[in-house]
């Protein structure tokens, strides 16, 4: 399958598993997430922090236990966290991060990466990490990368357009449009009490709603989203303004578009057929809060499942956490970092002339 159509594709399910949003007031599930998914996209500026937790993570495979060096990644990987704060703006576009990760095991280790990036400029903060060892005068300053640059190095043409906020908003809440009135509410949405929710101190929500997928539905909802959503995805995709943000060409949506009428589906049912034989989820669903602002000011993420192989007993099991909290929507923010600049930039060409 066409590698910019997957990549089109993966987008969009994270986009789903970021911006399944909750309510204004208190409505029908699907109503009240269609409603705030639009919400969500007219964010201007905000701060933010995120986890991503991989609870439990087992393979009884051949491959991997016979091999030291996976069996050892395994363990890194299993309570591994990542973690990201920041701020945000779009207008003038600057945004402020950073990312923590935590291994575990015995090549335990925990180390953060600061980030900023303006319209055209990406700047990352070289990390002190126990197993790099990196040059004294590096460590700690900020690489420079400028992506106009990048692009005309790689052969390609920047276009600013990619990175234009507003746009990538009003693209993502088509999106999710398309996506939510092919779902049908009774099958995949509910409502959680909020006192039920678990949510943070100081997060203040009025509804929260729950997007789940669970063995009784799962068959479904993977044909809604390739045989309904799709199509309607590849037709927003196809719009002028959007196929330049998405670095695509007719070319691109009309391949995808003859790849997905193509589908057998014959082949494709006995596929499903087949899959809920070795697949069990036994937890899959993200909750949402919104305030009352119709915000949603957080989200949390819990998958829980197992692939079992029935002819030969190999087995995987994975169980992930993960949330997302906002604050201060539409404020005026505070950059901590502001734009690097000076002695404490390095640039890509510096890093050459240094051997790296």
């Amino acid at each position: 399958m066409n590698r910019k159509f997957m990549s089109l594709m993966l987008a969009v399910l994270m986009v789903m598993t970021v911006v399944l949003v909750g309510c204004a007031k208190k409505e029908e599930p699907k109503a009240a997430m269609t409603k705030a998914a639009q919400q969500a996209m007219s964010m201007e500026s905000y701060e933010m922090k995120s986890s991503f937790v991989i609870e439990d993570l087992q393979m009884n495979v051949g491959m991997v236990e016979d091999d030291p060096t996976m069996t050892q990644a395994m363990t890194m990987l299993k309570n591994a966290e990542l973690t990201l704060s920041g701020v945000y703006q779009a207008e003038p576009q600057q945004t402020e991060m950073r990312m923590g990760i935590n291994l575990k095991g015995d090549l335990a280790m925990t180390f953060n990466v600061d980030m900023v990036m303006t319209t055209d400029m990406l700047y990352v903060k070289v990390p002190n990490i126990p197993t790099m060892p990196l040059p004294e005068d590096l460590v700690g300053k900020y690489l420079a990368i400028d992506l106009k640059e990048l692009a005309e190095e790689a052969g390609e043409e920047f276009d600013p357009a990619m990175l234009d906020a507003e746009k990538n908003q009003k693209f993502a809440t088509e999106v999710m449009n398309a996506l939510l009135s092919e779902y049908d509410q009774e099958k995949y949405f509910k409502e959680v009490a909020v006192k039920d929710a678990n949510l943070p101190e100081g997060v203040e929500a009025k509804q929260v709603v729950q997007f789940f997928v669970t063995n009784d539905n799962i068959k479904e909802a993977i044909d809604t989203l390739v045989n309904q959503a799709a199509p309607k995805i590849l037709d927003i995709a196809a719009k002028e303004e959007y196929r330049t943000l998405l670095g695509l060409t007719q070319e691109d949506i009309d391949i995808a578009k003859e790849e997905l009428n193509n589908v057998d589906q014959g082949e494709f049912e006995e596929a499903m057929t087949e899959m809920q034989q070795y697949l069990k989820i036994n937890n899959f669903n993200i909750n949402t809060a919104v305030n009352k602002d119709d915000f949603p000011v957080y989200q949390d993420m819990a998958m829980n499942v197992e692939i079992t192989e029935p002819e030969t007993d190999e087995s995987m099991k994975i169980a992930v956490k993960g949330s997302t909290q906002y604050s201060k929507i539409n404020e005026p923010q505070t950059f901590v970092v502001g734009i690097p600049e000076g002695d404490n930039v390095v640039t890509l060409d510096e890093l050459e002339q240094m051997g790296w």
